[in-house]
């Protein structure tokens, strides 16, 4: 465990969040997408925790670059992305978390410029505000201001010479995120992975008071996973 530390440390270089957007260019209009439909029945139940979910954005354009629908992101007119935030969701007792709650106000599109470098999609900006952030507050841009400064105060490793890290496996991917951020423990960061084992997103649990906590329904696979991660960098 010692040389594997070790190696981790010199090996990795933590950055900050916001750097996650080299050259990031916000487009000098955005337009404010219509309200998404609602997935599911609204569920207006008290918030037990909260879960900010980032996506490797590698991996995701990786088969998107073409998608009209992605272009902001993936099509590098905006810049490169590493890291970017999914969004901030309230979390539920025994899994039922608030979704869809009613809201009179929408993001406006001032709000979603702002937040295009951390988020860069409007359309999933919207959807964000529509089903997590509704349950939060009544002010649009109080919820995306609380999310995009618990991103900008993360720290992340050097995510090109962590994927050529021999033997990478899902313990080791959470002990750099904690070199990082020492304030973090393993039970507080959960990996998403493809079926074939690619990184595609990292969710860190929070308790209600926003402090780092034990993930409600798992931190996903064990440390022992191997783990792969696209860089297109």
């Amino acid at each position: 465990m010692r040389i594997i530390l070790g190696a981790l440390t010199l090996a990795l270089t933590a950055t900050p969040a916001l750097a996650q957007g080299w050259q990031c260019r916000i487009p000098p209009q955005v337009s404010v997408p219509p309200l998404p439909q609602a997935d599911a029945p609204p569920r207006v139940v008290p918030v037990t925790g909260y879960t900010l979910a980032l996506s490797w954005s590698p991996e995701f354009c990786r088969t998107r670059k073409a998608d009209p629908a992605s272009a902001t992101q993936c099509s590098g007119a905006m810049g490169r992305f590493g890291f970017v935030l999914h969004g901030l969701w309230p979390e539920g007792k025994g899994g039922a978390y608030p979704q869809w709650c009613p809201a009179r106000r929408l993001p406006d599109a001032q709000t979603l410029r702002r937040n295009m470098c951390t988020t860069p999609s409007a359309d999933l900006l919207m959807h964000e505000w529509a089903k997590h952030g509704s349950c939060m507050t009544r002010d649009p841009s109080a919820y995306f201001d609380k999310g995009r400064t618990m991103f900008q105060a993360l720290q992340f490793p050097d995510m090109a010479r962590l994927s050529r890290q021999e033997g990478l496996d899902a313990g080791m991917v959470r002990q750099a995120l904690i070199l990082a951020n020492p304030q973090l423990r393993p039970e507080s960061i959960k990996l998403l992975l493809s079926r074939n084992g690619w990184l595609r997103e990292v969710h860190i649990c929070h308790s209600r008071g926003f402090k780092p906590a034990r993930c409600p329904n798992g931190n996903g696979p064990a440390d022992t996973v191997p783990v792969k991660i696209w860089r297109a960098f």
